[in-house]
Formats: C-alpha cells, structure tokens, sequence
C-alpha cells in the first residue's frame, strides 16, 4: 500500500489521538511521507513548509482511522446459517467481499481482522488491498473457520453429501486440528478461528453448549497455530468454553458472553483481549421476527445482549482489553453499519465515548498485532486518520452517517470522504 508523500497538516479539528488521553480541542495533525511527526496542540506545533498540503477538519473531530476486530468480508446479507456456504459460487463471493472491504473503509475503518472468510478469500483481498489493486482496510486473514464435527458450523446432513470445506475444516480429535491448522498455514492466514462452543443462532448447538470443541481438540489447535508464529481466536461464549479457551492459551477470545469469576481472572493473567460482538444482538432482537427468527432465538439472543453487556461492563472495570467489531453481515446486521456497535457500547453497555473510541483505535491495532504501526496519533506511526464532521464525544452515533466522514486517509493518502470531492484536495502521490 503506497504512503504519501511530501508534507500534510490536518487541523482545525479536536484530536482524539486513541490513547484515552484527554482530547486536544485545537489539535493539528503533521505527516511527512506518510507517516505522522507531530499531533498535538496547534499552539506547541513546530513550523512546517509553506508548500504542506492541508486539510481543514471544519471544527470537527481529528482521530485515528476505526479497526474492526472481527469482520467478515464474504458474509452479504446472510438471512440464515445456510446461506454461508451455498448461496453464492466463490467468483460471486469474491466480489462482494471486495465492494464490503471498499465500503468499510468509506465508513471510516482504516484495518480490520478477519473473524473468518469463505474460500480464503481474505487472504487475496489482503494483497489485493497492498498492491492498491482494490480499496479497503489494512486486513489480518483468517481464512476458513475449524469446527468440531456436529457443532455450530456444521449443519448439512450426511445425507446430501455436501461437505463445508468452502466455509470450514471439520475436525474430530487432535490429530485432525493439527491438520486443519497446516492447512490453513499453507493458505497463508495470520490468525486461526475456531469454534468451541455453540450459539444462540443454532438450538442444537446453543450458546452455553461446551462440546463444539473439546480441550484436547483446542489446545492441539493452539500449539500448532503457535508453533507457526501465528495467532489463534475462537468462538466463545459458554463459560466452560472460555476457560478451556483460556487455558490452551488462546490470543483472543470472541463474544466472551457468560463469564465467572474465574474466567474473568484467567482472562486478568493472560490479558488476553475480548471483542464481544454485541450489536449482532441487538440487532438480531429487534429485526429477528422480520426473519422468521423463533422466540425462542430471539430469546437467546436477548440473554446473549444482557450477560454479553455485563461481563464487558466487569473487564473495563478490572482493566481488561475490549476490541470492537460487531459480526456484521447479516441480513439484519449489514455491512457498512459497523460504528452501530460503538454506539451500543456508549448507549447500553455504559462505556465512555473516548473508551469506546480507544477500544476501536489503539485496542484494535493491538489485536491486529500492529500497535506499533497504526492505532493511535503518535509520531513514528503511520497516519491512518478520520476527520469527522461534528464532535463524536458529545455524539458518538455521528460515526455511523458516512456523509459526516470528511476524509479517511490511510498512510497520509486521502483515500475517500466528502473532502476528496473539493478542489486542491486530491489523493496525494
């Protein structure tokens, strides 16, 4: 992905730099080839050349580009389960994952980490979105999920004959893990995802059910995943599952719904992060019955929206790491939504605007393995910047209008937003 080159201030803005410092309200952003030397107070800024592109930030808000922690490029209005892995044949998936990777960095989401991808497709949109060959966010891959034979992401009968192999790797015994893993190494990922423990979506499988996965299958997972330098995520929302998840030393945990007080310690130890992916909830309970969704999902759901909400509540409060990323993609739950999640966390959760917008910038980098690289405004880093119109500390729901998005740059180039439009404010080379 090329940086920009030459000189660009950003200012006339209040900068939010994603640390969880106390924002600026005259702040100025300085970049020099792309990558940021100075954000900060306009009054302490030190000279720059008269030449310097600028971009106006109108009085808004000045701060660093969003990270999505759990995406999902090739999921495009999933009305059911099923639709994953039979409704579209890979060359149809692959473009709609590409117009969903465009989309989410017009919303203002400069990276993202794959929580699972059919056919590896994330894997080429990865390099693709490198090579500049397709816009998007800079994206850790995942590929295809690994699932314990008749657990959640298992659900076609023997009797068709169809295989899942497009959407994940069905194992049944360590062996079978260690395996699923190489492959997955061979297909070029950057994280592993599994699935230990069921959801409110599959009855069969049901959110507090433990046995998708067990311990021995998880931790051959997560040896082989480490012994290959990579990282390792699972689908955890029974509490017996985030333990087991926790213990075979998993780097993240997804959901993280029902937690004791001993999964909250395990949790401490490790500070291993946490995305709870809690709009999917929300949304799945108030347009569920458009769907045909049955109460009695919907009222899982609604189990999963309140123990999901209280238990981020209990790791922000013993100073736990919280990513953001809301499992978009559903029918009811669509792409190009993703900023409804922080608005959840401000509205129902209880979060801060600026915790929020930290879980979503600095949190989101760390979990991406690239907090050094992007996440926050700090000289050395790579300006990956959001100017918004309007002040989203006062307002965080601003975040969703994309119309209220005055520039997305990512390495200094001002890659889309209401400010590309107007004279003078051309990508820079």
């Amino acid at each position: 992905m090329k940086s920009a080159r030459g000189t660009e201030v950003i200012h006339n803005g209040t900068l939010i730099d994603g640390t969880g410092a106390v924002p600026i309200a005259n702040g100025v952003v300085h970049i020099t080839d792309g990558k940021i030397t100075y954000a900060g107070s306009v009054a302490m800024a030190p000279p720059v050349a008269p030449d310097a592109r600028r971009i106006d930030a109108l009085g808004g808000t000045i701060m660093p580009g969003l990270v999505e922690a759990h995406f999902h490029a090739t999921y495009f209005n999933v009305a059911a389960l099923e639709d994953l892995d039979i409704k579209y044949p890979v060359e149809y998936v692959t473009l709609l994952a590409a117009s969903n990777c465009k989309l989410a960095l017009e919303c203002g989401y400069t990276a993202a980490r794959s929580g699972g991808c059919l056919f590896n497709v994330d894997y080429w949109l990865k390099k693709a979105i490198e090579n500049d060959v397709v816009p998007g966010p800079r994206l850790a891959a995942s590929g295809r999920e690994i699932c314990g034979v008749g657990g959640l992401m298992d659900w076609n009968p023997d009797f068709r004959k169809i295989g899942m192999d497009g959407l994940v790797l069905l194992i049944n015994g360590a062996d079978e893990c260690r395996a699923a893993v190489r492959k997955l190494v061979k297909d070029g990922v950057e994280w592993v995802k599994t699935y230990p423990t069921g959801d409110a979506a599959a009855p069969d499988a049901n959110d507090h059910h433990t046995l998708c996965m067990t311990f021995e299958e998880m931790d051959a997972c997560v040896a082989t995943t480490h012994n290959h330098g990579l990282k390792i995520t699972g689908h955890c929302r029974a509490n017996a599952g985030i333990k087991n998840a926790l213990r075979a030393g998993y780097d993240t945990i997804e959901h993280g719904t029902f937690m004791d007080d001993e999964a909250l310690d395990l949790l401490m130890i490790r500070n291993t992060p946490v995305i709870p992916a809690l709009r999917f909830e929300q949304a799945s309970i108030e347009h569920g019955p458009e769907f045909g969704m049955p109460q009695r999902i919907i009222d899982g759901h609604i189990e999963c929206m309140e123990c999901g909400a209280e238990s981020a509540r209990r790791i922000l409060k013993a100073g736990g790491r919280i990513g953001m990323g809301g499992d978009f993609g559903f029918a009811w739950n669509s792409h190009g939504e993703y900023a409804k999640e922080m608005t959840f966390f401000v509205r129902y959760v209880g979060f801060s605007p600026l915790q929020t917008i930290t879980c979503a910038t600095k949190i989101g980098a760390e979990i991406m393995g690239r907090g050094d690289e992007f996440g926050t405004l700090e000289p050395g880093k790579l300006a990956d910047v959001l100017v918004v119109d309007g002040d989203v500390l006062a307002d965080i729901s601003i975040l969703e209008d994309r119309q209220r998005i005055l520039a997305v740059l990512q390495g200094g180039v001002l890659k889309t937003g209401r400010l590309l439009a107007q004279p003078g404010n051309s990508s820079p080379p």
